[in-house]
């Protein structure tokens, strides 16, 4: 097993660990406890301008898009190996930075991590291009080369699998990158910086800069020498992002917020119809882009739904993430359990019912809020159409497949959406008909590196995973070559 020295907690640029240029640190808290677990370096706009630096002469010298795409698989194969050696530290970094249950950090983020680079490490060498048959007396030809250096800028919900569906695709085509992770959740993207070094990535390939997004990550946004934004985060933000990023004539991958309808039909198997319902809205605490926490239940199932709900959602075990039996831990901080908060006192002024949960759970101080169901809330009550981004479901009845259809088009979001039939034919027409970038049907979140994933309206635009994402890292150039 690799040991890494993080501690205490600098920058990582070319190379080497370094402490910001003024000094500056921030605290990284436990959600669990809301208690300071340690500091990391706070990058500031020279530290943002070293990084760049650093990975613009990584890239102009071809220390890694001079090597073969062969080659750079094999390394990138070998972050994946490393990934999984280590993978009982990323999950504790995980689990502690952001509160997620231990054992969905082993089953989802680290396994998902690692899954990543092993499929872009498997694409690496399949960059191609194609000769064209044109009147010319040419042979003409194209060719995909990589686009410079990427800013990848991550979230705090999942920051090792966000940070893994960029890098490893820029890297697999040839690119460096300046990583900027959530300032609330920097842990493991710190480790992976000494991973990625240790599996053979050269010095300024992969930087590191923990910070806020207001100054280090806006730094980045405006830089001069970054060659593509590669975002997630909120809709609110990454229209910000956008925005910079139109103003420089730079190309952007925008992985946005999302508001999911989960739209069960009387044919529907309703246990488990049920499992993926509680999972769309409780996995990761709610704070998950790709949620289900609008559920649309044909009317004669209506009543029975919410009663299966009523008694199921309680014993879903929240508690302590370190517990290997908890499935729903903590917010990630405290202005995320006092927006949910907010939220749930709305929808009680807009006339919706608790059906259950409702309120916090006092446990060690930690940022704990019960999964919540709320019913009889009209489809234009702000808890409906916004992104409440934590453990909330609310629950509308529906009459017809276009009403159902209507209902979950009617938000301003298009990441992802659900169908629950037995009916074949339904779910084909349905899927075909809903405005979103991916359609599960009789489950949830359903994903794998090798099926795209992005959305539509404010949901963004782009695609993360599969041959979509490596070829966003690359430009095409075409040759005409005479034969006169």
């Amino acid at each position: 097993m690799t040991t890494i020295e993080i501690e205490p907690g600098r920058l990582f640029i070319g190379g080497q660990w370094r402490e910001a240029a003024d000094g500056a640190r921030t605290e990284v808290v436990d959600p669990s406890r809301g208690a300071v677990v340690t500091t990391v370096a706070e990058a500031g706009a020279v530290d943002v301008d070293a990084a760049v630096r650093a990975a613009r002469e990584a890239f102009d010298d071809g220390r890694w898009s001079g090597l073969s795409g062969r080659e750079r698989g094999r390394i990138l194969y070998r972050v994946a190996q490393l990934i999984r050696e280590n993978a009982d530290e990323l999950a504790a970094l995980e689990s502690l930075d952001v509160g997620k249950p231990i054992t969905l950090c082993h089953a989802v983020d680290v396994t998902n991590a690692a899954n990543d680079y092993e499929h872009f490490a498997a694409l690496a060498h399949s960059l191609d291009g194609a000769t064209r048959d044109t009147p010319l007396n040419a042979l003409a030809y194209t060719k995909r080369e990589p686009l410079g250096v990427v800013a990848a800028i991550t979230p705090f919900n999942f920051p090792l699998i966000l940070a893994g569906s960029k890098i490893a695709p820029a890297l697999a085509a040839g690119n460096t990158v300046v990583h900027k992770p959530a300032d609330e959740t920097p842990l493991s993207a710190l480790y992976m910086a000494g991973l990625l070094r240790d599996a053979g990535v050269p010095d300024g390939v992969v930087n590191v800069v923990t910070g806020s997004g207001p100054v280090a990550g806006e730094a980045l946004l405006r830089h001069s020498g970054v060659d593509k934004i590669a975002f997630t985060g909120s809709t609110a933000v990454g229209r910000h992002a956008a925005s910079v990023a139109g103003e420089n004539l730079k190309p952007v991958t925008m992985e946005l917020g999302g508001n999911a309808a989960h739209i069960v039909f009387e044919d529907a198997d309703l246990e488990k119809a049920v499992g993926a319902v509680i999972k769309g809205f409780v996995f990761n605490t709610g704070q998950f882009c790709m949620g289900g926490p609008r559920l649309l239940v044909s009317r004669p199932v209506y009543s029975t739904m919410l009663g299966i709900l009523a008694e199921a959602v309680p014993g879903v075990p929240l508690g302590d993430p370190r517990q290997p039996e908890t499935v729903v831990g903590p917010m990630a901080g405290e202005r995320h359990l006092k927006k949910v908060e907010e939220y749930v006192e709305l929808a009680r002024k807009e006339g919706g019912r608790i059906v259950c949960g409702g309120e916090r759970l006092d446990l060690d101080g930690g940022y704990y809020y019960k999964p919540t169901v709320i019913a009889d809330l009209p489809n234009d009550s702000r808890v409906v159409q916004e992104e409440v981004f934590g453990p909330v479901l609310t629950v509308q009845p529906f009459d017809s497949e276009e009403e159902a259809v209507q209902l979950a088009n009617s938000t301003p979001y298009g990441l992802a959406s659900g169908v629950q039939t037995s009916n074949l034919a339904r779910a084909h027409r349905i899927a075909d008909r809903l405005q979103a970038g991916i359609v599960w049907v009789n489950d949830w979140a359903m994903l794998d590196p090798a099926v795209p994933f992005g959305g539509v309206k404010d949901s963004g635009f782009g695609r993360e995973y599969g041959t979509e994402a490596l070829a966003s890292y690359t430009r095409v150039k075409s040759v005409v070559v005479s034969l006169d």
